[in-house]
């Protein structure tokens, strides 16, 4: 098993930044890739960026390229999501979430993802 724990959401006007860190503990020599996915109200849960636990390959949603960076600190067990130049539109419930193995879906759907963390808030104000 592995737990993730999220944290650094929050309040910010439009334009501002956030950190968002998800800490994984447990089976964490078991991670493939780790990913963020975001879900507002009435919405489908999407991917916003993942990234491979070992070679550090990255993926990007395009409503996100340019304006967020994700990275990971394997001595730490931890991934990060630093999010720049954020508009309204990028509030939502923000989730960390863990891949076992590598699946036939890749890392930008929810099905390869075998651990949820209980998500944190982000909210931009225009």
């Amino acid at each position: 098993q592995v737990q993730l724990v999220e944290s650094g959401g929050g309040l910010v006007q439009a334009g501002g930044s956030l950190r968002l860190s998800c800490a994984a503990s447990g089976r964490t020599f078991s991670i493939y890739a780790m990913g963020w996915f975001r879900q507002a109200p009435g919405k489908e849960r999407d991917v916003v960026a993942a990234i491979t636990w070992s070679g550090g390959r990255t993926y990007y949603a395009d409503s996100v390229k340019g304006r967020f960076t994700i990275s990971r600190d394997n001595a730490k067990n931890t991934v990060y999501l630093q999010m720049n130049s954020l508009k309204p539109e990028d509030t939502a419930v923000y989730y960390c979430a863990a891949m076992g193995k590598t699946t036939a879906w890749g890392v930008t759907s929810r099905r390869s993802y075998d651990y949820w963390g209980q998500g944190t808030q982000v909210t931009v104000s225009s």
